[in-house]
């Protein structure tokens, strides 16, 4: 049988039109077919492969730690270089406040073990999140989802859930004293909706006011993908909780929430090992962690972001494209419907080029290169998809 068949008959499916790309290798900005097919790959994974794959200085670590040990213990019982070190790297790029981190394998672990501690260290029970937010999908992540959608065939959810409108001012008052923590994506990503003005200030305020804690989703916009290490420090605020994940990795699977340690102290007691996990925190995705986050600070990375998100709105320019909206380099380009944007996309994929759709808004393109992406590579991109416009859509009014 071959490995498409392989695919189909035994690894389950989440939709019932995979991409069904087979990868061979894959290595900076681009990834190479079973027959030496190429793709440039115009979404890093959705926002993993910030630094692009198997970026040296990533591989170097694992292989080196590869040579000392892999998982040897439960979370948070040996002391670990990776975990230490890397703990102490994200820290230093954080308000002083910020300084604890619980390391786990994903996003939407880290969202659960936020929600728990918000509920833990408040003594409330009541969370809030937007419309069209999307935090995961387990359970508890997938009950702060914005999308009913999405929600209604797996209820009941948790309870005690509100939802607000992202960017409305307005809608902060239905933050109050019962509220245990708003979690919120400082730019919502399925879609990429940019905080305006001054909202995220309003919202850091009100939940002052009323001892909420605010939790910061930055699992897809953190670690350099809008331009500044963390998306929030574009905005004037600082969150309670910080979680981050996608990016952080190199390529590896972690994730992370990142509190004040008199917060973070809530697990300890009552009950004891209040959370919990046996993978958290593994080695080799620390050890990967640490070279990426070393290579977006000492590769300067972060200067390019601006400049290169410009170059994507300059040359994007076609009567098919409504719309694009970007914080850096996390870009979506908006067509006049789902039809037309799925035609484009594959025949984009045809042409070479990755691209992809949002879950809340598929209208629209995704575009999230990694960050080393060039000049070059940019130019080659965008000529891609302007041909694969012209090409999907020559039959359509």
């Amino acid at each position: 049988m071959s490995m498409r068949q392989l695919f189909l008959q035994n690894v389950a499916q989440t939709s019932d039109f995979p991409l069904m790309i087979e990868v061979e290798k894959a290595e900076g900005v681009y990834m190479y077919g079973a027959t030496g097919e190429r793709y440039l790959d115009l979404i890093s994974g959705i926002g993993v492969s910030n630094v692009g794959h198997r970026h040296p200085r990533v591989l170097k670590a694992i292989h080196e730690q590869l040579d000392k040990y892999m998982h040897l213990m439960v979370y948070g019982e040996f002391v670990q270089a990776p975990q230490a070190q890397l703990a102490q790297a994200l820290t230093q790029t954080l308000p002083k406040r910020l300084n604890n981190v619980y390391f786990l394998n994903s996003g939407t672990e880290a969202v659960e073990g936020a929600l728990k501690l918000a509920k833990r260290y408040t003594g409330r029970t009541e969370l809030v999140s937007c419309r069209n937010a999307y935090h995961g999908s387990t359970q508890g992540a997938l009950s702060v989802n914005g999308s009913e959608g999405f929600k209604n065939a797996f209820r009941p959810l948790l309870p005690d859930v509100r939802h607000i409108q992202y960017n409305s001012i307005p809608d902060l008052q239905s933050i109050t004293s019962r509220t245990a923590a708003v979690i919120i994506e400082t730019v919502q990503g399925e879609g990429v909706r940019v905080a305006k003005d001054d909202y995220l200030q309003h919202l850091r305020r009100r939940c002052t006011e009323v001892g909420a804690l605010l939790i910061l989703d930055e699992i897809q916009c953190g670690f350099g993908r809008t331009g500044t290490f963390w998306a929030f420090e574009q905005f004037g605020i600082e969150p309670d909780i910080l979680l981050c994940a996608k990016g952080m990795g190199g390529g590896m699977p972690i994730g992370a929430f990142i509190a004040p340690q008199e917060i973070m102290a809530a697990f300890k007691t009552d009950p004891i090992l209040g959370h919990c996990t046996t993978f958290g925190g593994h080695p080799i995705s620390c050890v990967a962690s640490l070279a990426t986050l070393q290579t977006i600070q000492e590769e300067q990375l972060l200067e390019g972001v601006a400049t290169k998100a410009a170059l994507f709105r300059e040359l994007l320019v076609h009567p098919r494209i409504k719309e694009i909206r970007n914080c850096g380099l996390m870009m979506a380009a908006e067509f006049e419907s789902f039809e037309v944007l799925k035609a484009v996309i594959d025949q984009a994929i045809r042409n070479g080029v990755l691209t992809d759709w949002f879950l809340f808004c598929d209208n629209s393109m995704r575009i999230a290169p990694p960050l080393v992406i060039s000049e070059t590579e940019i130019r080659e991109a965008c000529a891609v998809i302007l041909q694969s416009i012209d090409e999907a859509t020559a039959n359509l009014k």
